[in-house]
């Protein structure tokens, strides 16, 4: 009886190692077939990139206008720097705008070149700047130190 348990034990393993191993066989043979299918659906995704804009907003000052060139240079600080953004603008945005306004540009990103989708001066951020300045030193006061009776 313990010989046929055995038998029974040994070919049950026997049977378990063969099947871990064609198993792993399938899963290192699966990659294979997946490397020839995406080829294909590569080409589809990048012309959808291509025909998918994404839209930027940038809101800032504007530190310069070209005339010639029909472009605007947004300066926004990021982290305590200054980032410019320069963006090409339609004949009516660019002559709505001027050097030193304030205003929030949605633009589209092709070939390098930013092309404006809209512009619109921001004459509300202007107003609250000079406000939070005054209002900065305020802040900066320290409140009076209260003392424990019997100091």
């Amino acid at each position: 009886m313990k010989k046929i348990i055995a038998l029974i034990v040994a070919v049950l393993f026997v049977l378990a190692v063969a099947s871990a191993s064609i198993a792993a066989e399938e899963k290192k043979t699966a990659p294979a077939k997946k490397d020839t299918a995406p080829a294909p659906a590569e080409k589809k995704i990048q012309p959808a990139k291509k025909a998918a804009t994404k839209i930027m907003t940038v809101t800032g000052e504007i530190k310069a206008v070209d005339a010639a060139a029909k472009t605007i240079t947004v300066v926004k600080k990021v982290k305590g720097q200054d980032k410019e953004t320069v963006i090409t603008v339609s004949d009516k945005d660019f002559a709505a705008v001027k050097a030193g306004d304030i205003v929030t540009a949605k633009y589209t990103s092709a070939d390098g070149k930013n092309t404006a989708t809209s512009i619109k001066k921001d004459t509300a951020a202007k107003k609250t700047e000079p406000a939070k300045k005054e209002a900065a030193p305020a802040e900066k006061k320290a409140a009076p130190v209260k003392k424990a009776p019997g100091y």
